[in-house]
């Protein structure tokens, strides 16, 4: 039986594209939704948010001297690209899902209600939260942390290319050493940059603990709902 009744699971944009610079695969897509449903299969109530990087990486240069309001309201609507992506794909396996964005736009996704998600939720449906909180200056980070609150997830499971939270880059440094547990401050105070402080603070101020692991290692997002040790847990 899995130990956490409700996640929120934080995946970043760059992981649909596979080993692509930027864009979807489909094939990592379909692997993905496979992990997602069969951790949904276990009785474990989804809600999962998406990055936007993946797409909005190909545009970057051209935003590069774009107004800082607009060029985050583009980032959010490729947000909803990937979560209709992931959620034909889950949907394609049988799981039934419901896109909500944050911005309105009826005819591809319903309105985010805080009420109606959790109703999903309860009914076994996977929930992708699209659009981030529809306000700019706030990071996917940040908007994944708000949504976990709201529909008061047990823990928010952010996925990563490396397996934890580690005291200085490990692609860069072959030393770096993982924590296998840590407090927010420590990582607000080291400057860590897991997360954006404003989602480290939220977490903190709520006390929803933050598991950070590896996707790339087949089963992860099962064994972070079984709370089999995997990655990092900042409590």
């Amino acid at each position: 039986m899995p130990a956490y009744g409700r996640i929120l699971l934080k995946l970043s944009g760059e992981v649909l594209a596979g080993g692509a610079p930027f864009g979807i695969d489909a094939a990592r897509v379909r692997e993905l939704a496979g992990e997602v449903a069969a951790v949904a299969a276990a009785g474990v109530q989804i809600g999962v948010v998406v990055g936007g990087g993946n797409i909005f990486r190909g545009v970057a240069a051209a935003a590069q001297n774009m107004d800082r309001v607009t060029a985050d309201h583009m980032g959010m609507l490729a947000t909803v690209i990937n979560s209709l992506a992931l959620s034909d794909a889950l949907e394609q396996l049988g799981q039934p899902t419901r896109v909500m964005s944050a911005i309105e736009m009826r005819q591809v996704a319903e309105p985010y209600i805080r009420r109606r998600a959790v109703r999903h939720l309860e009914k076994g449906r996977i929930a992708i939260f699209a659009a981030g909180t529809s306000n700019p200056y706030f990071s996917t980070d940040t908007g994944a942390t708000l949504r976990a609150l709201e529909i008061k997830a047990d823990v928010m499971a952010k996925a990563t290319r490396v397996d934890g939270v580690y005291d200085k880059d490990p692609l860069r440094f072959p030393d770096a050493v993982r924590y296998s547990e840590i407090g927010y401050s420590e990582v607000l105070n080291k400057g860590l940059g897991v997360m954006d402080a404003t989602a480290i603070a939220m977490c903190r101020d709520n006390r929803l603990p933050i598991i950070v692991f590896n996707l790339n290692t087949t089963g992860n997002i099962m064994r972070v709902s079984m709370v089999e040790p995997v990655g990092t847990v900042i409590h």
